[in-house]
């Protein structure tokens, strides 16, 4: 028998192994499957854009490679999103993309003679069918390959002096940018299962890196029990990592990587992402060390605020409106744990919380970490104002079926808005001692990626176990 129980032993984790590669490849089958349809409606708006502006096509340029200045090193190459929202193609440059709606899209891809790097392979991926696909070895290749009349094609690009050497005459137009920015808010199921893998590799680097904190990790080696878990590396992520330890939890965009652990472990914040196929996770958590701690019971109860305004995304909501709902409920904290002497409904009306609470509750997520078209009322661009208290948002858009947002509500002790605090009439209400005995932790911020179904909300985040 204890060779048998020894034999099973071995077995039970080949079987989970081979359990693991069945799903992968079911999950690459069914994305194969949902990307024509990705591509059809692509086509169908690309269609009524040609129709409305009345041009021939739209000219899509995947972008060059960048060098340093003074020097013959490249910044890492980053895709023009409007690229990338046609195919899963993110390294390479010099690519292009010819539109119309109606036509097979004709794909120009580079693929140089180089033995100083390496060069893209040929394409031949599930997605390259859906393509008429021409390779070239140089760059300039193009202008022979392009159309001769540009008149009535449009280029989208970031390549302005690039565009115009060619010929063309209508670059990134307001209209057209626009109309496409409008429905990129509305993800295909395609980019939905996209969303889904981006936060499922981000949900394995965040259960790394909390136990890289709790191992007693600083924040360099935090970094890289996320980035081993997640198999990316830094150009990989949608956006730089935030790994923060006490008092830096407190600095929104913080980047810095202290090498060494702190004397005394406190807090750790993680703002970290992945990508997939191009489309960005952005998942944020914040740890006490001492989980019965005061600072611990603060975190969560955001967190179970949190889970409460992840639950109000529903259609035909002004996404502003969350916000709003958001700061009622970051003036209850302060009231509750006393960090202010006023009832919450006091706390709000002075304007206390924006103290502890600067920024937006989250933003549209898809192709761009903070995607396009949040603050926009229809396809002509026409402005959707917030606010006037929160001029800074960047979502402020009618709630619909098919859109994907975080949010993340905060609560903060900075020391400059802390400061600005101290020094009007409202610092009479604060308790200071208690604010001074919270500093040292920095802050908390809970972040979820989430879809919007018409009848339920999909929280990929916390669907992935991660709470």
């Amino acid at each position: 028998m204890n060779k048998l129980t020894s034999l099973y032993a071995e077995h039970i984790p080949k079987l989970q192994e081979r359990s693991k590669i069945l799903q992968e490849r079911t999950r690459m089958n069914n994305l194969a499957s949902l990307y024509a349809e990705h591509i059809e409606t692509l086509q169908q708006r690309t269609k009524i854009l040609v129709e409305r502006e009345d041009i021939e096509g739209i000219i899509i340029h995947s972008g060059q490679a960048k060098h340093q200045f003074l020097d013959d090193m490249g910044y890492p190459f980053k895709v023009n999103p409007h690229f990338k929202a046609w195919l899963p193609v993110l390294d390479n440059p010099n690519c292009w993309l010819i539109v119309n709606g109606i036509d097979k899209p004709k794909l120009f891809f580079y693929r140089p003679v180089d033995f100083w790097h390496k060069v893209p392979n040929e394409p031949s991926a599930h997605w390259a069918e859906y393509f008429d696909i021409e390779l070239i070895q140089m760059s300039d290749q193009v202008k022979q390959l392009l159309p001769s009349d540009k008149k009535k094609y449009i280029y989208i690009g970031e390549h302005i002096e690039v565009a115009e050497i060619l010929g063309f005459k209508q670059i990134n137009p307001v209209a057209v940018l626009n109309f496409i920015h409008y429905h990129r808010a509305y993800k295909t199921a395609y980019e939905q299962e996209c969303l889904r893998e981006a936060n499922r590799i981000a949900v394995s680097g965040h259960q790394a890196a909390r136990d890289a904190f709790y191992a007693g990790g600083a924040e360099f080696e935090i970094q890289h029990a996320y980035l081993l878990a997640t198999r990316h590396n830094e150009n990989d992520l949608p956006y730089s990592n935030i790994i923060a330890l006490n008092e830096n939890c407190s600095i929104l965009h913080y980047n810095q990587l202290e090498r060494i652990t702190p004397p005394e472990i406190r807090s750790f914040l993680i703002d970290a992402g992945a990508s997939f196929n191009g489309y960005a996770a952005d998942i944020t958590r914040t740890y006490a060390y001492n989980k019965s701690s005061e600072f611990g019971e603060l975190i969560s109860e955001l967190n179970a605020h949190q889970l409460q305004v992840c639950n109000g995304l529903k259609p035909g909501i002004l996404y502003s409106d969350l916000h709003l709902d958001c700061h009622v409920r970051i003036a209850k904290l302060l009231s509750q744990f006393k960090l202010v002497n006023l009832s919450a409904e006091a706390i709000l009306e002075k304007g206390i919380t924006k103290t502890f609470f600067p920024h937006g509750l989250g933003h549209h997520l898809g192709l761009q970490v903070h995607d396009v078209g949040g603050k926009v009322a229809d396809y002509r661009g026409t402005h959707q104002a917030g606010p006037e208290e929160h001029p800074f948002l960047r979502c402020t858009r009618t709630i619909e079926a098919d859109q994907v947002f975080t949010i993340e509500p905060g609560l903060y002790f900075i020391n400059s808005l802390l400061s600005d605090l101290a020094n009007n009439d409202n610092a009479q209400y604060i308790n200071w001692d208690k604010i001074d005995n919270f500093k040292p932790f920095g802050g908390i911020r809970i972040e979820d990626n989430i879809i919007v179904h018409h009848d339920h909300n999909e929280n990929m985040t916390r669907n992935l176990g991660l709470e």
